[in-house]
């Protein structure tokens, strides 16, 4: 089992994409990236493996190596990166932008977060990540996984757990199973939200306290913002009950009650 194959080959990697990796490692992915892609512009944060890859890259004529973090701080990204894809982007109106990652543990909810809330968005993200946190990508309403996360990437994209992988198809060997995800960036899904800023900060409030009413967690997330009669206005003129947990509601709910609230803020900013 080809675990490298597998993953560009479900990303779908032809002659028109510019690739991203996040964790160069020894190249390995590089290499055969680099082989399918346009261009591969590919991150290391570890001075050592980067000097590996970059003697076995050598050939390699489009790959742009990056010696550096991928994220700025946890809720944004280096700008060098998007900078490097988007002139890779500019010589060919056709090219498309790919994530193809088998991402590093620590990075990879903040960086497919940010991702979608970037001004270039790939138009899909194939990576290998921690099969937990593949499990709270894709999770359903009303189960444990089901979070902010699971609403910030299904809002936008089609999730997909593609494979299942065990520690053992690995070395070293992890102590946890792996996955590899496939989304694939919905500009449809991603129009139905009407300021995609204001929503990741409304999702991330509402599971704050996942436990708790939505009465009280709204009061809360906009407590000097938003007096509590407001908040009561907004639940009593939608079909929410302020004895709702977070967690109960679908996309299309929370969509609806985060413009609801957007929509009275700007009402409370204009009085």
């Amino acid at each position: 089992m080809n675990l490298l194959r597998i993953l560009a080959d479900t990303a779908d990697v032809s002659s028109e994409d510019v690739v991203l990796e996040v964790g160069t490692g020894t190249g390995g992915l590089t290499t055969l990236l680099a082989d399918l892609a346009a261009a591969v512009v590919t991150v290391e944060i570890d001075q050592h493996l980067h000097q590996l890859a970059s003697e076995e890259l050598i050939d390699c004529e489009n790959v742009t190596m990056l010696l550096q973090d991928a994220l700025r701080n946890k809720n944004n990204l280096d700008s060098r990166l998007l900078e490097t894809v988007n002139q890779q982007l500019s010589i060919d109106p056709n090219r498309k932008f790919k994530l193809v990652a088998n991402l590093p543990f620590n990075i990879a909810t903040p960086l497919i977060g940010n991702l979608l809330a970037a001004p270039t968005v790939p138009q899909t993200m194939t990576v290998t990540i921690q099969k937990e946190l593949a499990d709270r990508i894709t999770a359903l309403p009303n189960t444990k996984d089901y979070g902010h996360l699971s609403i910030w990437v299904q809002s936008q994209c089609q999730a997909e757990i593609v494979r299942v992988l065990p520690p053992t198809a690995f070395w070293p060997r992890p102590k946890v199973e792996s996955a590899i995800i496939h989304l694939v960036v919905d500009p449809e899904k991603r129009s139905r939200i009407g300021d995609l800023a204001f929503f990741h900060r409304f999702i991330r409030a509402m599971f704050f306290h996942r436990r708790k009413f939505l009465r009280s967690v709204i009061i809360s997330a906009f407590k000097n913002e938003l007096k509590k009669s407001d908040v009561d206005e907004v639940l009593a003129t939608t079909d929410f009950r302020p004895d709702q947990r977070a967690e109960q509601l679908s996309i299309d709910e929370m969509i609806a009650l985060c413009d609801a609230f957007r929509s009275k803020l700007g009402q409370t900013d204009a009085g």
